[in-house]
This record gives structure tokens, C-alpha cells and sequence, in this order.
């Protein structure tokens, strides 16, 4: 075997013997979210998952997701903190199969990089691995790729994918919703991984750094690793929710809080006809999103079609279902309360976020002010 220095494609900036360190650093992390349903090990062509588990459904329905972190990786990069990024992308990923009621299979995962770092990329997929173990998804396959000349040494950007299924009569969505429904707000752990993009122009304006005190923003770590709070998973806790409340009986449709904000994101699972106030009132936005935008001279109004605010998924349940589903949610340790009402009465004068993202749904708004102490 021709010696490093002598290796052309070494020479052109790819080190494989480093990728393969990496998987090695990783497997163990890989292995232990797999369960009987995966065959074949770590760092075959594809990932093997059992499928004869679908006989036990009358009509399995497959659901897919698609999605990455976003620019919170540069906060990752610039305190070299990459052991909670691989959360956030299951978060973005797995949390949104949840949404139409399937219960996650599957995750493969992709690592773009300028030089691969070992350890780096070993702390990634470990973070990758807990969200996946959390949720109970298997990672059964993924690819890290040098890309020399196109990024930069300490440059990366992380996709995922994964695989879920649900019983075609259970799936969640618009149909089952229906006026008088009670729209229930669950709290996000912070920003989750939307809108850092006006984060990172916010605090390269204000010339705060990554390694200064984020006490106003009521912690003790700093500004980098506050903004590197982990997304919330919400998988396991919906998925129980919905059954306890019984399939389609109590949870009617859930929505993810990612990019968009609050009001598109709710549109877009409403049926069209219908409308909901949501109510700014029946909660306090944490302290990050208020110390930010006092940060970036802007209100909290004018950031709501970027961040969570404080809600990250949203979930509509029958009336009378409502209480027992907030104390449902609180069992797993997520504040949950009602924000609106489904309507499907004449829609009223005012600025509508209607439907999103090509989907024709209902009309949300938000409506009043923020509460000015906590839930």
C-alpha cells in the first residue's frame, strides 16, 4: 500500500485512514440504538431493517423526513462544542414524522467536511445516536465525505433522513380536526435550531462573543453554549400521548415549530374554512428570545415568523380531552397549555398567516401581548 506521502488523493486533501478512525471511534454509539430489527452491523453499502414487523399493521403507511441543523453549526465550530448538534438534527428530522401520528423506524445521517476530524465526527454521531436512542429510531447507516477545496478545514454541514410508519387509520392531520378543538402549546427548550441565521447577526453586531458570560439570558455557561441548547424531542411523548388519549380520538393533529414560526406552522395542518387567535397572552417567551431581540433593537412581534418563542410543537385535541392531555405531557416533563381555539366561523378582519409552504390549510394570528413572567 503506497505510503501517505505518496498517496495522490492524501495529497489532494481526502484522508481516508481518518475516516476510517472515525467510524471506529463512532460504532459503539451506532450499535447501541440498534435493535433485533437491524441486520448487518456499521459500515456496510446500506443499512438492514427488518421489515416483516409491518405484517402486524392492516395497512402500513411509510412516512419520510428530510432535514439538517442549519447555520447553529457555526456556534458549534466557534467553541468547538459538536456533541449536541447530532440532537438538534434528530429533533429536526424525527420530530417531524411524529407529526402525522408514525412512530420513527429508522435514521441515516450525512457529514459534509473540509478535513475529517476524528473525534469531531465521533462526537456528532454520538450526539446523532442519543437523540435516535431517545426517540426510539435505529441509525443504521450514514456517510462522512471530505470536500477539500469547497470547504474549509474546520467547515461541515450535517443532513438526515428517516423512516417511519403509521396505520393508515390513524394517521393525524386536517381531517380530523373540527371547530371547538383546543390548540395546546408544548415548550421548546430554547431556540431548537430555527432562526440562527439572525442569531449570529445579532451578536456579530453587538460584538458579543461565543466565550462571554450569557448570565442576562438567566444562565451561568456562555453565550455559545446557551445557543447550543438541544432541541426538545417530542417523539416519545406524543407518540404515548396519543395513545393514551386513544388514536384520533383525543390528539386530532400536531405541528412541528420549525422555520416559519408559530402561525405558519399551525396553518398548515388546519383545514381550510378554519381560523385560530392565538392568544400571546398565555405565555412569557424565555429569557433568550427577549435578550436577543432587546440585543438586535427589534420586539418580539417581529421575530415571530423566525423563532419558536418558547413553543415548539402544537397539538390539536378534542375539547374535552384538552386537561388530560396537558397532564399527560407534564408526566414526560413538558409544560403544556391552551393557546387557541379552532374556529370555522366568517374570518374576521386582521393580518392571517394563511396556509404554508404550498399547503392551502386554515388562517392563525397571533393576537394580544406576551405575558411578562413565566407560564
Amino acid at each position: 500500500m503506497a505510503s501517505a506521502s505518496l498517496n495522490p488523493y492524501a495529497a489532494a486533501g481526502v484522508d481516508t485512514a481518518a475516516g476510517d478512525l472515525a467510524v471506529e471511534l463512532m460504532k459503539s454509539a451506532v450499535r447501541a440504538t440498534h435493535g433485533p430489527e437491524v441486520l448487518g452491523g456499521v459500515g456496510g453499502f446500506a443499512g438492514l431493517f427488518d421489515a416483516r414487523a409491518l405484517r402486524d399493521f392492516d395497512h402500513p403507511l411509510l412516512a419520510t423526513s428530510t432535514d439538517g441543523v442549519g447555520t447553529k453549526i457555526a456556534i458549534a465550530r466557534a467553541i468547538d462544542k459538536h456533541d449536541t448538534v447530532g440532537i438538534d438534527l434528530v429533533g429536526m428530522v424525527v420530530d417531524d414524522i411524529v407529526v402525522v401520528g408514525a412512530r420513527p423506524l429508522f435514521m441515516t445521517d450525512y457529514i459534509a467536511c473540509g478535513k475529517v476530524v476524528p473525534t469531531r465526527i465521533a462526537d456528532i454521531v454520538a450526539g446523532i445516536a442519543r437523540g435516535c436512542a431517545e426517540t426510539g429510531t435505529a441509525l443504521v447507516g450514514g456517510e462522512t465525505a471530505e470536500h477539500p477545496g469547497l470547504l474549509a478545514d474546520d467547515d461541515y454541514d450535517i443532513a438526515g433522513a428517516a423512516t417511519g410508519v403509521v396505520e393508515s387509520a390513524d394517521v393525524l392531520g386536517h381531517e380530523r380536526i373540527a371547530a371547538g378543538d383546543v390548540v395546546l402549546a408544548l415548550a421548546s427548550s430554547g431556540l431548537h435550531s430555527n432562526g440562527f441565521s439572525l442569531v449570529r447577526r445579532i451578536i456579530a453586531d453587538r460584538g458579543i462573543s461565543y466565550t462571554d458570560s450569557a448570565a442576562d439570558v438567566g444562565t451561568a455557561v456562555s453565550w455559545g453554549e446557551a445557543l447550543l441548547e438541544p432541541t426538545r424531542l417530542y417523539t416519545t411523548p406524543l407518540l404515548r400521548l396519543v395513545d393514551e388519549l386513544r388514536p384520533g380520538a383525543g390528539v386530532h393533529a400536531l405541528s412541528h415549530v420549525t422555520g416559519g414560526g408559530i402561525a405558519a406552522n399551525l396553518a398548515r395542518v388546519l383545514p381550510q374554512g378554519t381560523w385560530v387567535d392565538v392568544e400571546r397572552s398565555t405565555w412569557s417567551p424565555p429569557p433568550v428570545f427577549r435578550v436577543l431581540a432587546d440585543a438586535g433593537r427589534i420586539t418580539l412581534e417581529q421575530t415571530e415568523g423566525t423563532w419558536n418563542l418558547g413553543i415548539g410543537f402544537l397539538a390539536v385535541v378534542a375539547a374535552d380531552q384538552a386537561d388530560a392531555a396537558i397532564a399527560e405531557l407534564g408526566r414526560d416533563g413538558i409544560a403544556a397549555w391552551p393557546v387557541g381555539i379552532v374556529r370555522d366561523d366568517a374570518l374576521p378582519e386582521g393580518d392571517f398567516e394563511q396556509g404554508a409552504k404550498g399547503v392551502d390549510g386554515g388562517a392563525v394570528r397571533l393576537v394580544g401581548s406576551y405575558a411578562d413572567g413565566a407560564n
